[in-house]
């Protein structure tokens, strides 16, 4: 054979040997949440925690993709109980950002651990890696009732082994009302991020999510 065709062949030979290796499926990530995760109040979808991180963990070289689970208004309660079906298909890892609501309705912190607790048991019995995002309480319920919700997060985070993300909304909430005012960060309600909200909390959840795919085992 002479040195052309040998080349030609071994090419064939490469082609063939690559076409057999299966392609690397794309990573999913459940985003189950509340309404900080479904995007509410922003007139464009595209806008939304959900497309900004994925658009994000693209950005950083992830072939990822988010799926977006939030319900505005769902409880800690409201995500034990449809964490079930949102498994199927089973993703490749969760991000647990629920707890805002319990906080709003003054719900007792006992219940708001027993319900994350159960979301992240579940999780753990799937083998499906997870990332705890919380929010701080305020102290308006009183001090134990703040230092016991406080606690939840990092105590679950460390029991299930999860990333953890002590306040979702900590690159907004740390300034100040007025600046927040000034920079256009919050909607009106002062409790839902802005367009450019958002993509401050996602420059931080970004990282924290970077360390949740680190987690993901390979062919999971």
């Amino acid at each position: 054979m002479g040195i052309r065709k040998r080349i030609a062949a071994g090419f064939i030979a490469a082609g063939l040997a690559l076409s057999a290796v299966p392609a690397m499926a794309e990573v999913s990530i459940l985003a189950l949440g509340d309404s900080l995760t479904q995007g509410y109040g922003l007139d464009n979808p595209t806008d939304g925690l959900v497309p900004q991180l994925q658009g994000w963990l693209r950005d950083h070289g992830q072939d990822v993709s988010v799926i977006n689970g939030g319900v505005s208004g769902d409880t800690t309660a409201g995500g034990l109980s449809r964490i079930d079906w949102l498994l199927t298909p089973q993703p490749d890892a969760v991000i647990v950002a629920l707890g805002g609501n319990d906080l709003l309705r003054g719900l007792p912190p006992e219940q708001a651990r027993a319900n994350l607790d159960g979301i992240l048991a579940k999780l753990q019995a799937k083998d499906i890696p997870a990332l705890l995002a919380g929010l701080p309480a305020p102290g308006n319920f009183g001090p134990k009732y703040q230092k016991d919700f406080d606690a939840i997060y990092p105590d679950l985070a460390k029991k299930y082994d999860a990333v953890l993300v002590p306040n979702l909304l900590a690159p907004i909430t740390e300034t100040s009302i007025e600046e927040r005012a000034k920079t256009n960060l919050m909607q009106p309600d002062n409790i839902h991020p802005s367009p450019a909200g958002v993509k401050k909390v996602v420059a931080a959840l970004g990282p924290k999510v970077l360390e949740l795919l680190a987690k993901v085992k390979p062919g999971s």
